[in-house]
């Protein structure tokens, strides 16, 4: 009986070894919304929605999973940390703090770029202006890719965080705190034109068409040991987000990207208003062209400049384009999305040339 037990046991956990092997799992830094939950403003939304992943993967033994974390980016590199996720889809800067951390990670794809920032203040406010926040309660998502990009702002108006009273709340917090008065004034993105349109909140500051020093950039990276032992299952993920990001970045699917990205609980408003004078091709490029780069690494500097990091990250190793080289050239799309130089221009630079990932 002793031994049938052992026996069982040891099926068992057998059997949940090869399921853990056979798992692909993949970190939002996001709640999301939705049932089930989704996220929307990127080609991983379209990915998650129309489920192109568990397709792909269909009949080959391995198990799309799922995770979003309400915590953002600090709580998906905590989760890169402990190995509970391969792949992660974030922000700049929690990319790279978890960098200079020491976290061993491959950066593989733009995946949402350009995002834009927004300041909301509780419907009839008497704050007019940024330079009105001085002294005030404000909510700032820390740790964020808009933290940076909210102290940059502040900057830009002779203000820093220490002339505010800065309170620490993830999205749904703040919006919360924004109805009930519990803040002042909030920095945060498109989420907060569904206030906005409920009579809620005023915007007073709004970063579209300024510098694309004020964007934020998120994209999707890979834990490092899983892709040395899984090159095949990572090239496969990529070449998956580089259809789904054609496929938004194509105008004619435009009301339809928005009901996909409807479905996280983000009315299609906000898209409409998000995206008002931006092209869905710049903004779902998958490149990690000189522009994206160059942001990384300004990201990098500010952070250690700000205290947020205590060592200098290079970004120049961290980037690995061999399986978006691949993918575009096995779909033809080299020449799709025009890359952009610095400066946010369009540029005539092309790609490293494509060769097999390993």
């Amino acid at each position: 009986m002793m031994k049938k037990r052992h026996y069982v046991a040891w099926l068992l956990l057998l059997g949940i070894s090869s399921a853990y092997a056979d798992a692909l799992r993949i970190g939002v830094a996001t709640g999301g919304g939705g049932d089930p939950v989704t996220a929307g403003g990127s080609a991983l939304g379209v990915v998650r929605n129309q489920q192109l992943l568990e397709k792909a993967f269909a009949g080959s033994g391995t198990d799309i999973q799922w995770f979003f974390f309400k915590g953002a980016g600090p709580a998906v590199n905590e989760a890169l940390s402990s190995k509970q996720i391969d792949f992660a889809w974030e922000g700049d800067l929690p990319q790279v703090v978890a960098r200079a951390n020491g976290l061993d990670t491959r950066l593989i794809a733009a995946v949402g770029t350009r995002g834009n920032s927004y300041v909301a203040v509780p419907k009839g406010s008497d704050i007019k202006t940024l330079a009105d926040l001085k002294g005030k309660k404000v909510a700032i998502f820390r740790g964020t890719n808009g933290h940076l990009v909210a102290i940059n702002i502040l900057k830009a108006h002779g203000l820093t965080e220490r002339d505010l009273k800065v309170i620490n709340l993830d999205n749904g917090a703040t919006q919360a705190a924004l109805a009930t008065k519990g803040v002042d004034a909030a920095f945060g993105g498109m989420e907060l034109f569904r206030l906005r349109d409920q009579g809620i909140v005023d915007i007073i500051y709004s970063t579209q068409g300024q510098d694309v020093g004020l964007t934020r950039q998120t994209s999707l990276l890979v834990r490092d040991e899983y892709a040395r032992t899984h090159p095949q299952q990572t090239q496969k993920v990529v070449s998956v987000v580089v259809d789904a990001a054609r496929w938004a970045s194509d105008p004619a699917n435009q009301q339809a990207l928005f009901r996909e990205w409807a479905k996280s609980g983000v009315p299609y408003t906000s898209w409409q208003a998000e995206f008002a004078n931006q092209s869905l091709q710049e903004r779902n490029s998958p490149l990690l062209d000189t522009f994206f780069r160059t942001r990384y690494q300004q990201v990098a500097g500010q952070a250690q400049a700000e205290r947020l990091i205590r060592r200098t990250v290079d970004v120049s190793g961290w980037f690995d384009p061999r399986y978006l080289n691949q993918a575009l050239k096995e779909k033809g799309l080299e020449n799709y999305w025009t890359p952009a130089n610095a400066s946010g221009q369009p540029t005539a630079e092309q790609q490293e040339s494509p060769h097999a990932p390993g």
